[in-house]
This record gives structure tokens, sequence and C-alpha cells, in this order.
């Protein structure tokens, strides 16, 4: 696990077989992109006991199984499935079906989708209907819903944060507006920082590195990596901000550097 930061460029990652893309695999998070061809599904009903699984929608629409209950999702929802929630998911539409995919912490979760996890990975499948924690639990936001939070004329929706158990990730869909000078540089003593661009241009700056990040890279900044973003451009950015693990601290500091977005 390397601690430097990554910006990966749109389509960049590590291909495992058609359709299954690594963005990053680490000890606080493993993000992997999905492409689901219609029709097809996922994985058996099953729980995980120690982390959070995730999901955001890119493209096309995704079922999500929680206990026996299907839900059906488009672009820009948001699911945060926490340990012991019976789930799966799968493409019902026409359309092919792109999702990010989010487990905190990541358990292993990269080499289990390597093949090569030694041990047993934290999975139970096939668990009977009703044995799990109550789906309650789960958070499902259609697109657009959240905590908003109003930054000047950005703004920030939080999917996950410090409030959700078991408090592994938190994830914040934010647009910042033209010319948005940056927040500070900072740094992070234990929080994997990320940046997934949805759309325009984010200026990133990783470790004294400035770089233009477009619609699909992805940034990730390790612990203890001084960094920031921006937007000199004249058309807004908008972006997940993905943090592993994740807390109250994380809001607290949007609110922060609110006053200059």
């Amino acid at each position: 696990m390397s601690d430097d930061p990554v910006l990966l460029g749109p389509g960049e990652g590590e291909d495992i077989r058609p359709g299954v893309q690594i963005k990053t695999g680490r000890e606080e998070l493993v993000l992997a992109e999905f492409l689901y061809p219609p029709g097809q599904d996922g994985p058996p009903r099953h729980i995980h006991r120690h982390h959070a699984d995730a999901f955001y929608v890119l493209e096309g629409r995704i079922r999500i199984t929680l206990d026996e209950e299907d839900v059906l999702l488009d672009p820009g929802a948001f699911v945060h499935i926490p340990p012991e929630v019976i789930h799966t998911f799968g493409n019902p539409g026409p359309e092919p079906g792109r999702y990010l995919n989010l487990h905190a912490p990541g358990m292993g979760f990269d080499e289990y989708l390597r093949g090569r996890f030694e041990g047993e990975f934290d999975q139970v499948v096939h668990p009977p209907p009703g044995s799990g924690r109550p789906t309650s639990e789960a958070i499902v936001l259609a697109p657009g819903d959240g905590d908003q939070l109003a930054l000047g004329p950005s703004r920030a929706c939080v999917k996950a944060g410090g409030d959700d158990a078991p408090g592994s990730l938190a994830v914040l869909e934010t647009s910042i507006a033209p010319a948005f000078p940056g927040a500070e540089l900072h740094r992070h003593g234990a929080t994997v920082d990320s940046f997934y661009v949805l759309e325009g241009t984010l200026t990133v700056q990783l470790d004294g590195q400035t770089a233009e990040a477009k619609a699909g890279s992805y940034a990730v900044v390790p612990p203890g990596i001084a960094h920031t973003f921006s937007n000199p451009g004249g058309e807004p950015v908008r972006f997940l901000n993905v943090m592993a693990p994740g807390g109250d601290e994380v809001v607290s500091n949007y609110l922060q550097f609110g006053h200059k977005m």
C-alpha cells in the first residue's frame, strides 16, 4: 500500500476483469468501479460483519436488495449499508449500469476481487431472511438527497457521515462555484481523503504538485499528505469527496472553510 498520493485519469485504474476496476485498495478504503450489462445480477445475498458497503450510481439504474426488499435507484443515488444488513445488487435496466462501490474499512476487498485473498473474507453468503440487522439502518438516498450544507455560492450534500455506523466512511457530494480559490492546504492525521470528479475540472494540489482532474478522474490522498482543491475555471465543478474513516470532524471541516466557498 503506497503512502504517496495518486491521481487517476478518466478510465484509469486496475482492471481485474471486464466490468471490474479497482481505483484504490487501502486498509481504510477500497473503491472500485463496476460496469454491469443489462440484466446482470451481482453476488448472492450476503452480510459483512465488520465493515460498511456503499454504492453511488454513475450511469443507468441499480437494484439494491436489502434483505428481501428491492429498491430501484437512478444516477446520483447513494446507498450506505452498515455491517450485518443483508444485501445484494444488480442491474435491472435495459442500459449498462456503472457504479462506484466503496468498502470501509477495506478489509482486503481489493484482494478478494483479485481472487487472492488469504483466509476468510468478511462476508457471509446466503444468510437466512430476517437474520441480519434491520434494513432501516441502511441509508438509501435518491439523487440530490442528504443533509445540505450551504457554503456561500458553493454547496455540499452529506451522503454519509459521522453518525452512520460504524463511522468508517464519510461521503459528500460537493459543487464548487467558478473561481473558487481553494480550501486551505491541510493534512489529515488518520483519514484517507479522496475526490471522484463527476462534472467539470477540479484543480488538486497533492504534496506540492498541482494537476487538473477532469470528469471521471479520482485522486487519493493518504494520511499526512498536504493537499487542497480549487476551481479556477469559469464553470462549476461537482465531485464526490470520500473519506475513510469518517466522523463528525469531516462535516466540521467543511463548515470551517465554508466562508471561502
